[in-house]
């Protein structure tokens, strides 16, 4: 299922000073959702208990989407899986790893990681196992007002131009499209710059598939 837009069509009318076709402009939301979540590699809208399983063999595990929310209604789970029977074991956060934002740090920092730590049996210190399963919340509730200007401005620049045109002349008229709008909008360095807080790097843990 598609991800929702980061962004309404009345968002996008208010920005406008106008109404729009809603067609055109679900398209071109879409599209601007779409280059920001890609630029960012973030979800960014809310995802409740979300389930990913991730590659362990470290110290360190980084959850792949960020802004975690954990509470009594959103709690974290962090499962290890062990051999090929999938031997399951319950890590518990403050006992068998802490937490810094998305970060997973397994055992104790003063305790030097062997191949052979992180066992059950050796719970309190050690690294992941091979494959880690997490179910966690995450995301934003409300899109942050810097992300919403951007995909607006994206949004409006689809708008002017949604065929995708270098120019069109109309009888008597012409007019000549912005480079930026000719195959979708692209992101500015501008757009990017304000995207850098929101975007994590491309050498983060990929869920395995």
């Amino acid at each position: 299922m598609a991800p929702p837009p980061l962004v309404t069509q009345a968002d996008l009318e208010a920005s406008l000073h106008r109404t729009v076709d809603p067609a055109q402009a679900a398209l071109a939301i879409r599209r601007a959702s779409a280059r920001v979540r890609k630029y960012c590699r973030q979800m960014i809208t809310f995802v409740a208990d979300d389930t990913v399983m991730l590659p362990g063999n470290s110290r360190v595990l980084r959850l792949p989407q960020t802004k975690i929310l954990v509470d009594a209604t959103h709690p974290l789970t962090v499962v290890e899986l062990f051999g090929v029977s999938n031997v399951e074991y319950n890590a518990v956060e403050g006992r068998d790893f802490t937490r810094i934002g998305s970060e997973l740090t397994r055992g104790e920092a003063w305790w030097a990681p062997t191949r052979l730590m992180g066992w059950p049996w050796m719970r309190p210190q050690g690294i992941w196992s091979q494959r880690v399963r997490v179910t966690y919340s995450h995301g934003y509730t409300e899109i942050p007002d810097d992300i919403v200007d951007i995909v607006l401005d994206l949004a409006t620049l689809n708008m002017i131009n949604p065929g995708g045109l270098r120019s069109e002349t109309i009888d008597d008229y012409s007019r000549t499209f912005a480079a930026e709008t000719i195959g979708g909008a692209q992101l500015s360095k501008d757009h990017k710059d304000a995207l850098r807080p929101y975007r994590v790097s491309a050498f983060s843990v990929t869920p395995v598939t």
